[in-house]
C-alpha cells in the first residue's frame, strides 16, 4: 500500500491545482479566460498522468516496495540536501549572472551530482544543449525578457 501514497498525493495536488486555476483573475484584454489555459492544461495533464501512475503502481502492489527505505540511505539523503543547497544558490545567482550562465552552472552541478564524473561528456552536453535551447526558446522565439 505504501507504493500508492505518492500517486494519490499527486492526484490530490492535480485536483487542487485545477481548482486554484479556475480562481485565476480574468484578463481585461482579449479572451478573458486566456490566463488560465496553460495552467489548466498542466493541471489536467498532471491529474491524468497521476491516475495512470496510480494504476501502474496498483498493478505492482504485491511486489516489494523499496523507495521509502532508499530515501533514508545516507547517499540519497546527501544528494537531496545538496540539491536544495544548489537550488538556493541558483536563486541567488540568477539575477546577477543571468539565465544562461546560472542555468548552465546549476544544471551542470545537478547532472554531476546525479550521474557522477564518469559521464562527464554526457553531463556537459545535456547541460549546455538544454540551457541553450531553453534560452533560445524563451528569449528569441517567445520574446520573453530573461535576466
Amino acid at each position: 500500500m505504501s507504493r500508492l501514497v505518492f500517486p494519490v498525493l499527486l492526484i490530490i495536488f492535480g485536483i487542487v491545482y485545477i481548482t486554484l486555476t479556475l480562481n485565476l483573475q480574468k484578463s481585461n484584454i482579449g479572451d478573458p479566460n486566456s490566463p488560465m489555459y496553460f495552467p489548466m492544461l498542466l493541471g489536467i495533464l498532471l491529474t491524468v498522468m497521476s491516475c495512470i501512475y496510480f494504476i501502474q503502481e496498483y498493478r505492482k502492489r504485491h511486489l516489494t516496495f523499496k523507495a521509502f527505505s532508499q530515501l533514508f540511505e545516507k547517499a540519497t539523503f546527501i544528494r537531496i540536501i545538496l540539491t536544495i543547497i544548489l537550488a538556493v544558490i541558483y536563486a541567488f545567482i540568477f539575477e546577477r549572472l543571468g539565465f544562461l550562465v546560472s542555468t548552465v552552472l546549476f544544471l551542470g552541478a545537478i547532472m554531476f551530482l546525479i550521474n557522477g564524473y564518469q559521464r562527464w561528456l554526457q553531463n556537459i552536453l545535456v547541460t549546455v544543449i538544454f540551457s541553450g535551447i531553453a534560452w533560445y526558446t524563451f528569449s528569441q522565439l517567445l520574446d520573453v525578457s530573461l535576466p
